[in-house]
Formats: structure tokens, C-alpha cells, sequence
């Protein structure tokens, strides 16, 4: 995904003067990193980024009220290197506001319903095997990794304010982090679902205020591999 900006066109419905204003002060932030942007012209086309998972290994696009076939296609002639599979998104506003990853190769899935039938869908399409953490609270899956110089595995993650239970106790498949997307569900005791991630720097972070807004972690970042010449 190096060096490559994908700038994606929202629902219509969904547009206003501040989110117009916020994408173009994007784009000229891209243009300013030297990425190649792609900008998507096609009026029938959205792509909403909140729909859009990146696993390191390929793409699961969420068809949602904001993202459509059109747009999915489009960002798979963007990133042909990587295989990308739609879903569809049942519930919620986006596909992120019940799943996120975690780590490399660990999905972070919520316990609903729908969110589970998602999962159930991504497992039949992909070749590739994960390891799942199942959260009681759908959004309490919605964090935020990266992989920073000098510090690692880092994962911001809601606070146990929001989401206490899904903070104190967890859902693990299998056998903790040995569990994958195809084994059954295998509830674990009680304890810190975060102390798991062993490897991890972990940074709780509110996001109480942005949730009024149907708002969350990974709505609020632009996750950039590429130095910028400061």
C-alpha cells in the first residue's frame, strides 16, 4: 500500500461543507507526502473509509449506506497486488463500527448478531487464517493499531468507562491467541481482554464525545508508511 493515496468520494446524502472541506485539506496533505492519489470521478461510486479493513493481507470492503459495489471495485483496481472482498454491513454505519484489527493478523470482531455473520462471511472468502478476539460491545472492537519505530506493537483502545465489560472480560476462539476465524467460539474466564496482547503497548483512549457523533478511534486517523522530509 506504500506510496499510493486512495481519495474516495462519500455518499452524497452524507456531504457537507465541513467534511468537504476536511477531504480537500487531506488531499493536499497526500499531495505534500509525494503519494500517488487516485481520486475516484465516478458519480454512482462512494467509498467510505470506515468500510474499509485492511488486514496487511488483503482488503474486506463493507457495502454499507456509504459504500457501494462501484466504489469497492474501484479501490480493487487501486491495490491489484491484494485481493478485496465485499461484506455486507447489516447493522451499524460501517463495517469498522463492529471490527477493527488488532495486530497482525488478529481481528478484533464484536459479539452481535450481525457482526458475527460478517465474520462467518470474511472466514468463507478469504485464504488467509486470523486469530479472533471477540468483545461483548460491538464498538469496543473498534481500535486502533500501528506498528511504530522504536516502540512497536502500539493499540489504542476505548476506556473501560465506555465499555467495561467488554474491558474486564473477553471472548476468546479456541485457545487465546491460538484461535482462528474457523474454530468454534470458546469462552474463556474472566480477565483484562488487553492483557493478552502482551507484545502490545496499550493506550486507552475516550471516545465518549465522538461517539454522539456515531463517531470512533479509527475514524479520527490517516495511517501513513511513508517518512515525510521534516
Amino acid at each position: 500500500m506504500t506510496g499510493l493515496g486512495n481519495y474516495s468520494r462519500r455518499n452524497p446524502k452524507y456531504r457537507t461543507v465541513k467534511s468537504h472541506c476536511a477531504t480537500e485539506a487531506m488531499k493536499a496533505a497526500l499531495k505534500e507526502l509525494n503519494l500517488n492519489i487516485v481520486e475516484m470521478t465516478d458519480e454512482n461510486a462512494t467509498l467510505d473509509g470506515g468500510d474499509v479493513l485492511f488486514t496487511g493481507q488483503e482488503f474486506f470492503v463493507g457495502l454499507s449506506k456509504r459504500t457501494n459495489q462501484k466504489g469497492a471495485e474501484i479501490l480493487a483496481d487501486c491495490f491489484k497486488d491484494y485481493a478485496v472482498s465485499t461484506v455486507p454491513v447489516l447493522e451499524g454505519l460501517h463495517l469498522k463500527s463492529f471490527c477493527s484489527m488488532g495486530g497482525p493478523g488478529l481481528i478484533l470482531i464484536g459479539s452481535s448478531e450481525h457482526a458475527q455473520k460478517t465474520l462467518k462471511i470474511m472466514q468463507q472468502m478469504s485464504d488467509h487464517r486470523y486469530d479472533k478476539l471477540t468483545l461483548p460491545d460491538d464498538l469496543a472492537a473498534n481500535c486502533l493499531y500501528m506498528n511504530l519505530p522504536n516502540k512497536g506493537h502500539v493499540l489504542l483502545h476505548p476506556t473501560a468507562e465506555e465499555f467495561p465489560e467488554s474491558v474486564t472480560s473477553f471472548a476468546w476462539s479456541d485457545s487465546c491467541l491460538c484461535g482462528r476465524l474457523n474454530s468454534p467460539l470458546y469462552i474463556c474466564p474472566p480477565t483484562q481482554v488487553f492483557e493478552k496482547l502482551k507484545d502490545h503497548m496499550l493506550i486507552p483512549v475516550s471516545n465518549m464525545e465522538k461517539a454522539k457523533l456515531d463517531g470512533a478511534l479509527t475514524c479520527c486517523s490517516v495511517l501513513i508508511t511513508k517518512r515525510a522530509d521534516i
